[in-house]
């Protein structure tokens, strides 16, 4: 393992989305709390998803692991394009980093962006109602696990486009459906029963499901098999990724 490469690729992508943090960081932040006190205004002591649990309460952990994961996905896919587009990917191809190397260091950075953009919407969101945490390790696991997920289909997604266009297109049809219709704003039960079958081939909601179980201890499906869907997709993904970067598939055209 060459770790100075590793490290090097790693911090230059963190200098890359915190040079800009204004629009990486705190913008998804503001967007995660309109979301927050908009529905919170609206359905407040009008739904109770779980007993006992607020309405506003059950939607931060959702919001949070919407933010985690699309700003995972949103930081590995743009460094990718944005390289691409400007010609200075072949400086990352040329360095003596293998494809796991560079696919790690992609990784961890987003993973990186990613919490940190979920602990800011936890903190201002906790001002609303106070929300703590029934197991801390399973939320800290889907944290972790579904950003990289995103992470890695964020490259698979930079790999792929060769256009800004084609990369929103990728994020507007798949990543953003798939994340809203997850179960962050609602429980699958509530879903009649055609459309909760549907729900369980989403595998964004297993990610949701099973963060929103280390808050409250309760979930629509038994956390430890929203680990298995999560980590099995992952692990599909990660064996994709790495032989799209061994083949050079249009990375050295």
């Amino acid at each position: 393992m060459n770790w100075l490469g590793l490290r090097t690729l790693f911090f230059k992508e963190i200098l890359r989305f915190s040079k800009v943090y204004l629009q990486t960081l705190f913008a998804p932040m503001v967007t995660a709390l309109l979301y927050l006190l908009v529905f919170s205004h609206i359905l407040e002591g009008r739904l109770e998803v779980y007993e006992g649990v607020s309405y506003t309460a059950f939607l931060i952990p959702g919001l949070m692991m919407m933010t985690i994961i699309q700003n995972a996905f949103a930081n590995s896919s743009s460094s990718l394009i944005q390289s691409k587009v400007t010609g200075n990917l072949i400086f990352v191809l040329l360095t003596p980093l293998s494809h796991f190397e560079i696919y790690l260091a992609f990784t961890l950075a987003a993973i990186v962006r990613g919490v940190f953009v979920g602990v800011g919407v936890y903190v201002v969101a906790i001002s609303f109602t106070d929300v703590g945490f029934y197991n801390l390790g399973y939320a800290l696991l889907f944290a972790l696990t579904g950003s990289a997920v995103l992470a890695t289909l964020g490259i698979i997604a930079g790999i792929w486009a060769d256009k800004f266009d084609q990369l929103a297109g990728f994020t507007n049809f798949l990543i953003m459906p798939l994340s809203f219709l997850s179960g962050v704003f609602y429980s699958i039960h509530s879903l009649p029963p055609v459309w909760q079958e549907i729900s369980r081939f989403n595998p964004f909601f297993y990610m949701i499901d099973g963060f929103r179980y280390g808050f409250f201890g309760v979930s629509d499906v038994d956390p430890r098999f929203s680990l298995l869907i999560t980590n099995a997709f992952l692990a599909v993904l990660v064996l994709l990724t790495l032989s799209l970067l061994r083949s050079g598939y249009k990375l050295r055209d």
